[in-house]
């Protein structure tokens, strides 16, 4: 009989741990959300597994690992403010939620934000909260973030997202422009952004971040 919790042990034991995920805090949020709650009925008993789950129109849960590898490298804080970006199921909120002081996660339009405030009470997640936004623009009249977490593989950050970025803010993601995929983090220093790679990742591609395409005559 598949019992989640027993689920979401092993996901904690055989996954995460062996790969290097080392943040405590991360580890018991992970232990504590039911990611089963975020996918359909009929993937339930594999919402644990190591890979990732597509859900349609685009939509994907990544992998716990991979989920865990870009929250580590952001080092977030019980005070940092966080804008979550290409969190289509809101798993990987409810997850930084335990982590951090306030979570906004930006839905793409009005009917994917009404489906995301109807799960957020279910999941205990009161500093979590849903606004509707063009991901490419990010949240400039919240801004300044100290994370924005952007959850898929993208080729290039839209400078708009990087000047939302608090001093000491990091923006972290898979950056996957023609070579496999690297998590990435930005931050921004005295001396502008500075980058550097932490780890390897492969996601799938954060389409609503894919650069609009070139016309030539």
């Amino acid at each position: 009989m598949y019992e989640p919790a027993e689920a979401r042990r092993r996901m904690v034991q055989n996954q995460l741990k062996p790969n290097r995920i080392t943040d405590r805090r991360l580890l018991a949020a992970m232990a504590e959300v039911p990611r089963e709650l975020f996918v359909p009925p009929t993937l339930r008993n594999v919402a644990y597994v190591d890979e990732d789950l597509p859900l349609g129109d685009g939509r994907f849960l990544i992998e716990p690992l991979a989920l865990a590898k870009l929250v580590q490298a952001a080092r977030i804080r019980s005070e940092d403010v966080v804008l979550v970006i290409g969190d289509s199921t809101g798993y990987a909120s409810a997850v930084v939620a335990r982590l951090a002081a306030t979570v906004i996660l930006l839905a793409g339009d009005a009917e994917e934000a009404r489906a995301l405030d109807r799960l957020v009470p279910r999941v205990g997640a009161d500093n979590l909260v849903v606004q509707v936004g063009d991901p490419r623009e990010g949240l400039a009249s919240q801004a300044p973030f100290d994370v924005i977490l952007v959850l898929g593989a993208v080729r290039a950050v839209p400078r708009s997202l990087l000047d939302q970025l608090a001093p000491g803010g990091r923006l972290v993601t898979v950056l996957a422009d023609g070579r496999p995929g690297e998590v990435t983090v930005f931050e921004r220093t005295d001396h502008g952004i500075g980058r550097r790679v932490v780890d390897d990742a492969r996601v799938p591609e954060l389409v609503a971040l894919r650069p609009p395409p070139v016309f030539s005559l």
